[in-house]
């Protein structure tokens, strides 16, 4: 990853396995998480924007992808002010834990055109109409497994809402790799927010103060697009 502006899920090594085990047994319990991707978890928000909506109503899907929890920290602002699910999208074969590792790979997925394959898909993706879609900057570029993503999933003609964190080094053509990947949808303005850098040892930034100056951001991006 040529810029190294990879950002990561969680403070350490062994946070990053505890999530993970957490999100199987999840799925194992029956929790309410389909194949450890979707979360069922719900804010007050969410609660008033639930599966009894009438056909009028708009269905919310927040889809993230987050090494770090920076992009999943924007994607429950989201969820907190539109309410919605929550989808992570995961790859079916975890990314190296070790920095140097993940750059190297990366760099060969993006130079090869691989998409990996996902953990799970949204089966009832045609039932949302509004789909936010959220990942950080990897490579200068949108992550392999999203682009993986809007290959199994086709946004025909709903509203789509991208949004992004990043280390300091914009969004690459991250929105650009959105916007052409899904020629039938209505992309709207999207948003960015800085999160960590990891390759500085900075994991979760969008914490504390940060958080809620970045929910302010987030709440006057969604007031301008009357979502």
């Amino acid at each position: 990853m040529r810029e190294n502006t990879l950002l990561t899920s969680d403070d350490s090594e062994s946070d990053r396995t505890s999530r993970r085990n957490l999100l199987g047994a999840a799925a194992v319990a029956g929790s309410g998480l389909l194949a450890g991707c979707l979360d069922g978890s719900s804010s007050e928000t969410e609660e008033q924007n639930t599966s009894s909506q009438t056909a009028d109503e708009n269905r919310v899907l927040i889809v993230f992808f987050s090494r770090t929890e920076n992009t999943q920290a924007v994607a429950e602002i989201i969820q907190q002010e539109v309410g919605g699910e929550l989808f992570e999208v995961l790859p079916a074969e975890p990314y190296p834990v070790d920095y140097d590792t993940l750059v190297s790979q990366v760099d060969e997925e993006n130079e090869a055109g691989y998409t990996p394959p996902l953990k799970c898909n949204v089966e009832n993706i045609g039932t949302y109409d509004t789909v936010f879609f959220g990942a950080p900057t990897w490579d200068m570029q949108l992550p392999p497994p999203m682009k993986t993503f809007l290959s199994e999933h086709d946004l025909s003609g709903k509203t789509v809402v991208p949004f992004n964190t990043n280390g300091g080094y914009g969004v690459g053509s991250s929105f650009q790799t959105v916007a052409d990947r899904s020629p039938n949808a209505d992309v709207l303005e999207s948003f960015s927010t800085r999160g960590g850098l990891e390759r500085d040892g900075i994991y979760l930034a969008i914490k504390d103060e940060r958080r809620e100056e970045v929910h302010t951001g987030v709440t006057d991006w969604l007031q301008n697009l009357q979502i």
